[in-house]
């Protein structure tokens, strides 16, 4: 039987519906926390995870909303404060995606405004947003902030200048975030993740050659999954964890400790 080391913990992901955020929700769940998961356009597949969640014995639910967008965070948010009146994990998962961001994964001269405003809005700003709004449900909580980045903050990975650069500014936002709400007992982290296998790096042009370098070169022999990222958030969740703060924990498999050589 899985440890509920969560039980009557409320968390919110975005970017929930897939991938990542998905895994993320099923463990918090797994580990007894009633979960609110966030979808952008996918209802159904949103409906879907919630009965997942569901199915670990907790409380599963799907807000639609748009975290490039203020006014839809702040609905979202203004949600869950008439619905549940407090929070006490929030994930900030949510990536810029598909046609809206074409421009905004490309090489450096061929970068376009929308592409790259879309993803430092979800990336960037969606973050600060949702931080102003998540706070104040946490007060008297001892809440968990964590944000999920990539190491592509630190390697070169081609057409990923706008995204690196975007998920630079999140963790140095992190850590600004981590001093600000010590005092409130509320814990900060990021988790960053090196090329895990989703639908949305399966769309890179090149991902079968990442696939392949990936696995020769990481130390561990393979490419990372979900899982792995959700394992490592599962854990921030903890009481064991709450002396970790302002951290950028890396989640790769020991590639970054090979890359380049």
């Amino acid at each position: 039987m899985a440890c509920r080391e969560l039980e009557g913990k409320l968390a919110f992901i975005t970017g929930g519906s897939r991938g990542i955020g998905r895994a993320i929700a099923l463990k918090l769940a797994e580990m007894g926390s009633d979960v609110i998961i966030n979808y952008y356009k996918n209802k159904e597949k949103a409906e879907e995870v919630v009965k997942e969640i569901e199915s670990k014995g907790v409380k599963g639910y799907a807000i639609q909303g748009d975290f490039g967008n203020k006014d839809d965070i702040d609905r979202v948010f203004n949600q869950i404060k008439e619905d549940f009146g407090y929070l006490d994990i929030f994930v900030s998962n949510a990536v810029a995606s598909g046609r809206e961001v074409v421009g905004g994964f490309a090489p450096f001269l061929r970068l376009k405004e929308r592409g790259t405003r879309r993803i430092f809005d979800i990336t960037v700003m969606g973050f600060i947003w949702s931080v102003q709004k998540a706070v104040p449900l946490m007060e008297g909580r001892e809440g968990k902030i964590i944000a999920i980045s990539s190491t592509g903050t630190r390697d070169y990975m081609p057409n990923y200048a706008i995204h690196g650069a975007a998920k630079s500014a999140l963790e140095a936002l992190v850590r600004y975030a981590a001093v600000e709400f010590g005092e409130k007992g509320i814990n900060v982290n990021t988790v960053s993740g090196g090329p895990i296998d989703t639908e949305a790096i399966q769309l890179f042009p090149n991902y079968e050659e990442v696939k392949e370098g990936t696995i020769k070169l990481t130390p561990l022999g393979r490419m990372g999954v979900p899982e792995d990222i959700a394992g490592v958030v599962g854990f921030l969740c903890t009481e064991d964890a709450k002396w970790i703060q302002g951290q950028t924990i890396i989640v790769d498999g020991g590639l970054s400790l090979v890359r380049g050589r």
